[in-house]
C-alpha cells in the first residue's frame, strides 16, 4: 500500500520525490517526539505497572493460599522489569498516534473508496485489540493461573505424622492470626498476616513509621511456589499479546474476503478445518500446557472466525465500496 501511494503521488505530480522525503521525515519525528514522554511518564509510574502486571499472579497465589513472593537472581532483573513494563505500555499508549501517522502519509495517495476499507478495519482492530487485551488479563489469566498454581500447590502434600500429644503438654496460641497488619505495631510484635501469607515481626520503627520484617509462609512443605519475577511477567505478557492476535481473527477474515481471496461460501465449507486449526493454535499459543487454558483460547478463537464470517457476509467489498463506487475508479485520492 505505501508503495502504492508513493506511485500515485508522482503519477499525478502532486508531491515529488523530495516532497516525499521531507513529508515521510515530519511523520517519522511527529511519531518519536511522543514516545519520549509517554516513556518518561510510564517510567515514573513504572512501579505500580509492574505490581498490575503482576496482580493475576499474585491474586492466584494468594487463592491457593501462597505467598505472593517474586524471586530475583540477579541484580538488574527488577530494573530489566521495570523498564519492559513502561516500554510495553508506552508503545500501547503510543500505537494509536503512530499509527495515525503513517495513515496521514498513506491517505494523499489512496482513493476515496479505498480509504472507506480503512475507516472500518482500523477502528474494529482497535476494539479487537482493546477486547482481547481485557479478556486476557481478566479471564485467560485468572483460569489459566488459577489452575496451574492450584494443581502445584496440591500435587505433592507434604507428608506428616499426626499423634496424640504427650502427657502435660498443651499448645497455647502465642502468635496472633490477622487479616491484615496492626496500624501502629511496637517493637518485637509479632503476628502472622493470613491474607499475606507471611509472619511479621516489628523490629522498630523510623520516623513514626513500624519497621516490620516479613517471612512468607507456605501450606506445601514439599514444593515453594517462589516465581521468577521476570518469567512471570514473560508469561502474562506473552498470553495477552497471543489472546490479542486471536482477536484479530476477524479483521483478517474480513480483509481476505474484501481482498477475494475468500468468500461466505468457502468459510462456510470449511469450517470444520477452521475449528481444528483453533484448536492446534489454542495449544500453540498458549504459554501453559494444561487443557482449560486451551479451551479458553481456542473456544473464542473459533466464535471471532464465525464473526468474521458474518461480517463478510454482511459487509462484503461491494457494499463498502458503494453501489457505483466500482464504476468510478478514475477519481483520484480525496475524502
Amino acid at each position: 500500500m505505501l508503495d502504492k501511494a508513493i506511485e500515485r503521488r508522482n503519477k499525478d505530480g502532486v508531491m515529488g520525490l523530495g516532497e516525499h522525503l521531507e513529508e515521510l521525515r515530519k511523520r517519522v519525528l511527529l511519531s518519536v517526539l511522543i514516545l519520549a514522554p509517554v516513556f518518561a511518564i510510564c517510567l515514573i509510574f513504572g512501579d505500580r505497572l509492574v505490581r498490575i502486571a503482576i496482580d493475576p499472579a499474585s491474586k492466584a497465589l494468594q487463592a491457593a493460599g501462597e505467598p505472593a513472593n517474586y524471586q530475583l537472581n540477579n541484580p538488574l532483573e527488577a530494573f530489566a522489569a521495570y523498564v519492559k513494563i513502561a516500554a510495553i505500555i508506552t508503545l500501547s499508549i503510543a500505537g494509536p498516534w503512530i499509527i495515525y501517522q503513517l495513515w496521514k502519509f498513506i491517505a494523499p495517495g489512496l482513493y476515496s473508496k479505498e480509504k472507506r476499507f480503512i475507516y472500518i478495519l482500523a477502528p474494529f482492530s482497535a476494539v479487537m485489540t482493546i477486547g482481547g487485551l481485557a479478556f486476557a488479563y481478566f479471564v485467560v489469566l485468572k483460569v489459566m493461573l488459577g489452575f496451574l498454581i492450584g494443581f502445584n500447590a496440591t500435587i505433592i502434600e507434604p507428608r506428616t505424622r499426626l499423634e496424640a500429644l504427650p502427657q502435660g503438654v498443651k499448645l497455647v496460641p502465642s502468635v496472633a492470626v490477622l487479616d491484615f497488619d496492626p496500624p501502629s505495631p511496637e517493637m518485637g510484635m509479632e503476628w502472622v498476616n493470613k491474607s499475606l501469607m507471611e509472619r511479621c515481626v516489628c523490629i522498630g520503627v523510623k520516623d513514626g513509621v513500624a519497621d516490620i520484617v516479613r517471612q512468607p509462609l507456605s501450606h506445601s512443605g514439599t514444593i515453594a511456589q517462589q516465581y521468577r519475577l521476570r518469567e512471570t511477567l514473560d508469561l502474562i505478557v506473552t498470553t495477552c499479546v497471543a489472546t490479542i492476535g486471536a482477536f484479530q481473527t476477524p479483521v483478517v477474515v474480513l480483509l481476505l474476503g474484501w481482498a477475494g481471496v475468500v468468500n461466505p461460501s468457502v468459510l462456510k465449507k470449511y469450517r470444520k478445518y477452521a475449528f481444528i486449526v483453533c484448536a492446534v493454535l489454542g495449544a500453540l499459543l498458549t504459554p501453559s500446557p494444561d487443557p482449560l487454558s486451551m479451551v479458553v483460547i481456542f473456544v473464542p478463537m473459533y466464535l471471532l472466525y464465525e464473526l468474521g464470517l458474518l461480517l463478510i457476509t454482511l459487509f462484503p467489498a461491494s457494499r463498502v465500496m458503494g453501489e457505483t463506487a466500482a464504476a468510478s475508479d478514475g477519481e483520484g485520492g480525496g475524502p
